[in-house]
């Protein structure tokens, strides 16, 4: 377990240490909780790689051979 110093403005350590005593826990307990769901929380790179594995996997019988011919993409209606 590692400790950390943080510096917070007087008001906001007084309030933290009311809301801690609400909840019969500590500063550091609270703050400590905090970081860990922080550090849990999925980063955005993480979020866009999983959703790109998802969308390949749906991709099912993908060749590209199989395209239309350049007469065919440009074929008029």
């Amino acid at each position: 377990m590692r400790n950390i110093t943080v510096s917070v403005p007087e008001d906001v350590y007084r309030r933290a240490r009311i809301k801690a005593a609400e909840l019969d826990t500590s500063v550091s307990k609270l703050v400590g909780e905090y970081l860990i769901d922080l550090a849990n929380t999925e980063s955005e790179f993480e979020r866009l790689a999983r959703l790109e594995s998802e969308l390949r996997g749906q991709i099912s019988d993908f060749s590209a051979s199989a395209r239309l011919s350049r007469d065919d993409v440009h074929e008029r209606r």
